[in-house]
């Protein structure tokens, strides 16, 4: 039990963080460690300062664009000659090491894609640009990094980067990918930026990690498939059915692919998108992101308990509306993470049995809230969650439990009178009768 108990306070899982304008901000299903942070209020440009010199703005357009599918190929075809060309011969010399040593870093990654989009009609005002001694022109469109990894990317999606654009020569480089930030234009920094990357590839996904890290990159490959087969069984096959898991070597790489204000530090994994459409139920840029301080110590029974949570969540996004309630989200995912354990409720949920002998059941539902505090009343919460997914699986069926998942999770922040009508309609119980229902199965379970 006490092994059990470790592993739930350390476990924070089921967190859907979409990624927009390189800055956190919250995505179904909720995380209750998660900060949430304005997007990208990059300025539409509109001073004609330089209108009047330079040349016809689709011509500049397209030098740039040309510059940027330059580089894009230099990357894929690893023409390390090419990509330096790009860079402005007279830029901070710190710059150019970090692209190089990017670059390097790049080459033990399966890409499938990578390009650059360019928004021309979102650049910043060239009055909040740097100085740049010698420059003929300056620009900052909005430039969106098109990505895909092979093999298990459905769709290549895209990440926000903060290029500073100079023109010397009549020829455009590329100057800066920081100097912007002050501005509200950030760059995204994915693994690469942080270290040489490998991959380990299995039936249903990729492993993207650093050197340090082959040890447990080799066991999350070890368990992936059969992951994602576990979820399957529940969810169904309607999903891409291919997981990319990170490894970040620390916490600084590990605030930079879920957010900055994310407490890497208290969490074992946490799953992210990009961009999610509840209508077309798809979800881009996906990924389960292990933490660099807690995850290696996982046990080989608690790393399958939160690589199924983590893909339940995957599985699940499109079709979860922010703002559903926390109790099913992650009684859901806890569920399925421990349903092949062999775990018994009163083992996976030791606060929670402890409450039953000293006061007897919980008197309603966890809040969101709850899920969004720490210590033992974040415990509480997760524990009790899985015991009312457990409920509703053991009294009224699995099939049951995936159609009060569908039904509620599209309610969004539905009222108190709307998720009775909703609980109502799935299980044939109102709130009340509900949780007096599952009151009585946690005396008959841990009573």
């Amino acid at each position: 039990m006490t092994g059990i108990a470790r592993f739930r306070a350390l476990l924070v899982a089921g967190v859907a963080v979409a990624l927009l304008g390189g800055l956190a901000l919250v995505s179904a299903p909720l995380s209750h460690r998660t900060g949430t942070l304005p997007p990208d209020q990059a300025q539409t440009s509109s001073a004609p300062s330089q209108a009047a010199i330079a040349p016809p703005a689709s011509m500049r357009t397209d030098a740039v664009q040309a510059l940027l599918h330059g580089r894009a190929d230099a990357i894929k075809r690893r023409d390390e000659k090419a990509f330096l060309a790009g860079l402005d011969p007279q830029a901070d010399p710190g710059f150019v090491k970090a692209q190089l040593t990017m670059f390097t870093n790049l080459a033990g990654v399966p890409l499938r894609e990578w390009d650059y989009t360019l928004v021309p009609q979102r650049s910043l005002d060239s009055a909040v640009l740097p100085g740049v001694r010698g420059a003929e022109e300056l620009w900052a469109p909005e430039i969106q990094l098109v990505y895909a990894l092979q093999g298990s990317d459905v769709a290549a999606t895209q990440r926000p980067m903060g290029y500073l654009l100079v023109k010397r020569a009549g020829t455009w480089y590329l100057r800066s990918d920081n100097d912007l930030a002050g501005v509200g234009r950030k760059t995204w920094r994915g693994p690469w930026d942080f270290g040489p990357c490998a991959a380990v590839a299995t039936g249903r996904g990729l492993v993207v990690y650093h050197p340090a890290r082959k040890e447990m990159a080799d066991r999350i490959a070890t368990e992936l498939d059969s992951a994602v087969r576990a979820v399957s069984d529940v969810w169904g096959a309607g999903w891409p059915e291919q997981v990319v898991v990170l490894l970040p070597d620390t916490p600084e790489e590990m605030r930079a692919l879920v957010g900055p204000n994310f407490p890497v530090d208290a969490v074992v994994a946490v799953s992210v998108a990009d961009r999610v459409d509840t209508d077309k139920h798809t979800a881009e840029g996906q990924r389960v992101v292990m933490s660099p301080a807690t995850a290696d110590t996982l046990s080989v029974a608690a790393l399958k308990i939160v690589l199924r949570h983590e893909i339940t969540h995957i599985a699940a996004r499109g079709y979860t509306v922010d703002g559903s309630p926390m109790w099913l989200l992650e009684g859901f995912a806890d569920y399925v993470g421990y349903r092949e354990s062999g775990i018994p409720l009163s083992q996976a949920a030791p606060d929670l049995n402890a409450q039953m002998i000293t006061r007897g059941p919980p008197d309603r539902l966890p809040t969101d809230e709850e899920f969004r505090g720490s210590g033992h009343t974040l415990d509480l919460a997760y524990q009790q969650s899985l015991s009312v997914a457990r409920y509703v699986a053991d009294k009224f069926g699995e099939a049951k439990l995936l159609e009060l998942y569908h039904t509620l999770a599209r309610s969004g922040r539905a009222g108190a009178t709307e998720i009775d009508k909703l609980l109502q309609s799935v299980v044939g119980l109102n709130r009340e009768q509900f949780v007096a229902g599952w009151q009585e199965y946690l005396r008959e379970t841990l009573g």
